[in-house]
């Protein structure tokens, strides 16, 4: 990811039917200074691996890990023009090969289809669901969690 990609990500994550799908997002996605001070945190973080997705050279979203207790967490966001074209699943699938430790945990909106889809298909299992306070739809909902052992 480099400086040149920040507004674009910064239009993907403001996408209204994406952020409600996955919920678990930025109080208020259209402030860029929150945003820009996020970023630089992510990406300055020595914890945690931020890198971009791209689509034939064109930026189509990112993917990130971080330490969650003992635990590694990944995530990662797509441009709703590239959803459904298994781009995602093949972003999680290479991220993964760079992740040396398992388990790795993921998490999503139990109602986001999609999204619970590609993390299956990278060989993901459900673990459990929590309740957990959704600022974009504005009250709590349910979120699956779901863990990768297998070795990449």
């Amino acid at each position: 990811m480099v400086d040149e990609d920040l507004d674009a990500i910064f239009d993907q994550m403001r996408d209204p039917v994406a952020v409600h799908m996955t919920a678990f997002t930025a109080e208020d996605p259209d402030d860029r200074a929150e945003f820009d001070a996020h970023l630089h945190r992510l990406r300055t973080s020595p914890d945690i691996t931020l890198l971009a997705i791209t689509v034939n050279g064109v930026l189509a979203g990112t993917i990130a890990s971080f330490p969650v207790g003992a635990d590694i967490e990944i995530t990662y966001w797509l441009d709703r023009a590239y959803w459904g074209q298994g781009i995602a699943t093949a972003a999680v699938r290479a991220f993964l090969t760079t992740i040396p430790v398992r388990p790795v945990i993921a998490r999503a909106a139990s109602d986001n289809a999609g999204s619970l889809a590609v993390l299956r298909k990278t060989g993901f299992t459900k673990t459990g669901t929590e309740i957990a306070y959704a600022n974009q739809r504005g009250k709590e909902i349910e979120e699956t969690v779901l863990r990768l052992d297998t070795p990449c």
